[in-house]
């Protein structure tokens, strides 16, 4: 099974890019994952984050998510918010809308946080 989860929410002040990489994690068992990046979510990969301890940090998260599966970030909102692909941890990359719609019409489940 194929399953593609889009985050849109930044990686820090709401939770759900937060509970959409546990999503991602969780069905990365027994399905391959693809996480898609968009808006102020492109965040959650950004490399050398600092967070205060005991706090999660995304940075992990994605790392985790690309264990088993691959995480993809919208070029247009890279671009927008000054993110280079440099900035963005090892593994993950730079995407178009056109990867997603193919990526939507291969995936058996869409999640979308």
């Amino acid at each position: 099974m194929k399953a593609l989860i889009i985050l849109n929410d930044p990686p820090y002040g709401t939770e759900r890019s937060f509970n959409g990489l546990r999503m991602a994690k969780a069905l990365s068992s027994g399905a391959e994952v693809t996480v898609f990046l968009m808006a102020d979510a492109v965040s959650c990969a950004r490399s050398g984050q600092s967070v205060p301890q005991g706090y999660y940090n995304l940075e992990l998260m994605v790392n985790a998510a690309m264990r088993k599966g691959e995480v993809l970030l919208c070029g247009t909102c890279m671009d927008a918010r000054g993110l280079q692909d440099e900035d963005v941890v090892e593994g993950a990359r730079r995407s178009t809308m056109k990867e997603l719609a193919a990526k939507t019409l291969e995936a058996d489940k869409l999640l979308v946080f």
